[in-house]
């Protein structure tokens, strides 16, 4: 199955290209923005795996929660593709997706994602079973939560972008619970991944060419005009 990826939901942008059991994959940080780099890693990698557009099966983004205008950069690129094409699109959720890097492990995980400065999304998991939805906190509210439901636990894995960043703002009381683990810098392979694993595309509907991205909380944007 030929398969292209596109993970826009933070500040590293990637793209992984699956050709049967092989992928090519680039991830970059630059400073220039998303939408001016995506087409080019998307040619890149299509290049690197001798593809034609016309050989793809399916194109995967990320889903969100994540960095809004990012994930909408994604969502475009991959809609556009889908449609002319005509091959199946797939969105698959941010913290599912950096789970799927652990789900041979026993202890519970907390995969998380920076929504903005003060702020982190984040889920529960353990293995391949979710435990609880997303929802976003700030450093504080976290601290909270893990005093409540986790003070008695083994140690918890924290991972994904931000995750390093959460823990050091959390009193050492807190840490001494956690452990960060470092996830795939390329999250569009692992999107890859987690469509082959979960076949997500045997059961393919056109139904996301019409939603978007999952974003959790309101854009900056959209607060201020609902506080107008």
């Amino acid at each position: 199955m030929n398969l292209l990826a596109i993970d826009t939901a933070h500040s590293f942008l990637s793209v992984a290209v699956s050709k049967n059991d092989e992928i090519f994959c680039e991830r970059t940080d630059a400073a220039m923005s998303h939408s001016q780099l995506i087409m080019l890693l998307i040619d890149e990698q299509m290049k690197k795996a001798a593809l034609a557009p016309s050989d793809l099966d399916g194109v995967l983004c990320m889903g969100g929660p994540g960095s809004f205008t990012g994930l909408r950069i994604g969502y475009s690129a991959a809609k556009a593709l889908s449609l002319s094409l005509s091959i199946p699109f797939v969105p698959v959720p941010t913290l599912d997706c950096i789970a799927h890097s652990f789900r041979n492990d026993s202890r519970l995980l907390i995969p998380v994602i920076q929504t903005n400065k003060n702020a982190w999304v984040f889920s529960i998991f353990k293995g391949n079973e979710r435990l609880a939805p997303d929802q976003e906190l700030s450093v504080d509210k976290f601290s909270e939560l893990i005093n409540e439901k986790f003070k008695n636990n083994e140690k918890i894995t924290i991972a994904g972008p931000g995750a390093q960043q959460l823990y050091d703002g959390l009193a050492q009381e807190y840490r001494k619970l956690l452990e960060v683990s470092r996830v795939n810098a390329n999250l569009a392979k692992e999107l890859i991944s987690i469509a082959k694993n979960k076949n997500l595309l045997h059961n393919y509907t056109d139904a996301h060419l019409y939603s978007g991205p999952e974003y959790i909380r309101m854009s900056d944007a959209e607060a201020a005009l609902g506080g107008a």
